[in-house]
């Protein structure tokens, strides 16, 4: 398994990550997803770890918190072989105070995690949204008192737009606080509006990105066939799927290109698609989530070979779609670094 380092910090990370957001079934959304228990749960880590991938992803929403106590129970007696990445900000109840970014609710809601958890500290502590509600500053005074605490070992942000990130590291900067090193975000090639800003800030920012849905809910798992009908097993037939609809004709076109290039590598579309994220500048992980240990193996095999240039080229082809304003015009700058267009 090849470790890279998340952004501008010392914390080195396999370039998968197990997903749990199947752990649970907590409601109709998340059953879409899975409901694994503690005991598949287990198997699913042990396999995971044979193949080297030792970060584990969650978030207190999962299943209103299922999906921390299933990770803590299956990661008894192993948490010193292991990273942990959870969450906080969306709502865990119907306390006004029950969410968001502020320094009553990341304090409490830390806590909480820990303690479904069982753990003493969380490795990676995102902000899951941005709270446009709570000062900016509020917000990473508290980040930086876990982190000198103790309780968080890094700091990282989740579907931040660029000028959320960008303000929140000058805050950090101007005041020495704890800075955001990595930014777990929405990217496939079903979804490339991230190259638009969010790329070249982490590029300049030294912020890595951890990448969350790297098969689009499943439009990329291969199951997903020009003419035919979403098998009714699929996540995204259960009304697990998030994001705006792909335009088939976009989409196909790539599955077109993955199917071509899958059999080139002998890969499948789901790794060919994985793999290609893996190049891309700035990622460092790509969290990969499984309902049962068939998929996860069949993940686990994106990684440790690369597509040749000209693979990565078709499948740029395929998937290119027209940036919207400023971007189509920051294109016809001439001395722009080629891989900020």
């Amino acid at each position: 398994m090849e470790y890279r380092q998340l952004g501008r910090s010392g914390l080195r990370i396999p370039v998968l990550s197990f997903g749990t957001a199947t752990f649970g079934g907590g409601n109709e959304f998340f059953k879409a997803w899975g409901s694994t228990q503690v005991e598949e749960a287990r198997r699913l880590i042990d396999i995971c770890l044979e193949a080297g991938v030792t970060l584990f992803d969650t978030a207190n929403v999962y299943s209103q918190g299922m999906s921390e106590e299933i990770l803590g129970k299956a990661l008894e007696g192993r948490r010193g072989e292991v990273l942990i990445s959870t969450k906080a900000t969306f709502p865990m109840g119907d306390n006004p105070n029950g969410y968001g970014s502020s320094r009553q609710n990341l304090l409490k809601a830390c806590e909480d995690s820990l303690r479904r958890l069982g753990t003493d500290h969380i490795d990676i502590y995102h902000m899951h949204g941005f709270d446009a509600h709570t000062p900016v500053e509020e917000t990473l005074r508290a980040l930086d008192d876990l982190v000198q605490s103790g309780k968080v070992r890094y700091i990282a942000c989740s579907n931040f737009s660029g000028w959320h990130l960008m303000k929140s590291l000058s805050v950090s900067e101007r005041y020495g606080w704890a800075r955001y090193v990595g930014h777990q975000a929405y990217y496939s090639l079903a979804n490339r509006e991230f190259e638009w800003e969010l790329l070249p800030l982490g590029l300049d920012q030294g912020v890595g990105t951890i990448v969350w849905s790297p098969l689009s809910a499943g439009l990329l798992s291969g199951k997903i066939r020009r003419g035919q009908s979403i098998p009714e097993s699929s996540r995204l037939a259960q009304g697990g799927g998030q994001g705006p609809k792909v335009p088939d004709e976009l989409l196909f076109n790539i599955i077109d290109a993955l199917d071509e290039v899958a059999a080139e590598t002998e890969k499948s579309v789901a790794q060919v698609a994985l793999n290609w994220l893996l190049q891309r500048p700035t990622v460092v992980n790509l969290v990969i989530g499984a309902r049962n240990e068939e998929q996860l193996r069949q993940n686990l095999a994106a990684a440790g070979w690369n597509l040749t240039p000209e693979q990565i080229a078709k499948l740029d082809a395929a998937s290119d779609t027209p940036p919207i304003y400023p971007y189509w015009h920051q294109r016809n700058f001439p001395m722009l670094h080629p891989k900020l267009v």
